[in-house]
């Protein structure tokens, strides 16, 4: 009796399994075959239904939503984020072909009203793409030559259709006009100040050093009270001189000269040395290595640049008040020789204070 109950436990879960098998079996045999034929659209929606519940629970159980950053974002959040700047668009980034309407309406004006100069036949022969700038500064040209043509009272050459062209290019380049034109009202006001304050009392310095060697060969020239000797009483020198020319404007169009001078040439010319003046240097002095004031002359215009007025108050001779004629003359640049500079007939009075009105 206990051998036959051991063996009933020890084969009880393959007969529970035998009979559960045998029990799904005729369950499923019991389903009726028209419950595999059902709707298609019904199976459907019950699958998009599971998969619905399926991803809300896989939302709710995977994402932290205690994290702010991470929480669902509805339609009003969007409305009320900050909005981005407008991209600036490529039509006004890219230069203007010839090809392009606004291109052969600015030629036309051009043309018409000869807004831009520079062509002989008075046409506009640009034939290559132009910045926006530089079609604004075209644009700009035409619309002041029409506004004087209108200001002229000669409106009537200019059409409607002109008009109406204009206002369209005047839309269109609205910026770079304003640009244009905020640069030319700041280049005016620089111009303007420039012109106020076009010059102020400036003084410059130009400086002159000659160096002389000389020397006298022959006779002493005989005269009045001095005999004819054949003794040679000059020597040789080396001598120099030195001119500073300190030059003062106070409105531009005059001058203040103001000149110093140190220069020790000899004068060959004295009674006890050649006794002729055909032997005076173009630079000669009385030897004085001092710097002096040998100079000292203002000269302005009059009526308006037709006329001018120098004033001197030494050092005014005849070579000043008028030309010589002599391409010789400057005592720096021209003959070695007085008498090569000056015409002795015509330079014989001494230089002193005067004035000069031309």
């Amino acid at each position: 009796m206990t051998k036959l109950i051991w063996n009933t436990f020890k084969h009880s879960p393959s007969v529970l399994s035998v009979a559960l098998l045998m029990a799904g079996s005729a369950i499923a045999a019991e389903t009726p075959l028209q419950n595999l034929g059902s709707d298609e659209g019904s199976v459907n929606q019950n699958l998009a239904q599971d998969r619905i519940e399926i991803a809300q629970v896989f939302d709710s159980r995977s994402m932290p939503m205690d994290d702010p950053s991470l929480a669902p974002v509805g339609v009003s959040d969007l409305e009320d984020g900050e909005y981005m700047d407008q991209v600036t668009s490529v039509t006004q980034l890219s230069d203007v072909q010839p090809t392009d309407w606004a291109f052969q309406a600015l030629q036309s004006l051009v043309e018409r009203y000869g807004c831009i100069a520079g062509y002989p036949d008075g046409t506009y022969k640009g034939n290559r793409a132009m910045t926006r700038f530089e079609f604004a500064a075209g644009l700009n040209a035409c619309l002041d030559r029409i506004t004087e043509l209108i200001a002229a009272a000669t409106s009537d050459l200019v059409t409607r259709e002109d008009l109406a062209v204009l206002q369209r290019l005047q839309e269109e380049f609205a910026a770079e006009l304003a640009a244009l034109r905020g640069r030319v009202d700041s280049l005016e006001a620089r111009t303007a100040e420039l012109e106020a304050n076009q010059f102020s009392t400036t003084t410059k310095l130009n400086g002159e050093v000659l160096f002389w060697l000389s020397d006298t060969w022959g006779e002493r020239a005989g005269g009045r009270g001095v005999a004819r000797s054949e003794d040679d009483r000059t020597e040789t020198a080396l001598a120099y001189r030195v001119r500073l020319n300190f030059d003062t404007s106070f409105t531009g169009k005059d001058r203040l000269r103001t000149r110093l001078q140190a220069n020790n040439n000899p004068n060959f010319s004295g009674r006890d040395l050649t006794n002729t003046l055909m032997t005076r240097l173009a630079t000669d002095s009385s030897g004085s290595d001092d710097f002096v004031l040998h100079k000292l002359a203002y000269r302005f215009p009059l009526l308006d640049g037709k006329g001018q007025i120098e004033l001197a108050a030494n050092a005014y001779g005849l070579d000043d008040f008028m030309g010589t004629i002599n391409p010789l003359e400057a005592s720096g640049a021209g003959s070695i020789s007085r008498f090569g500079r000056f015409n002795p007939t015509f330079y014989r009075a001494p230089s002193d204070a005067g004035f000069k009105f031309a």
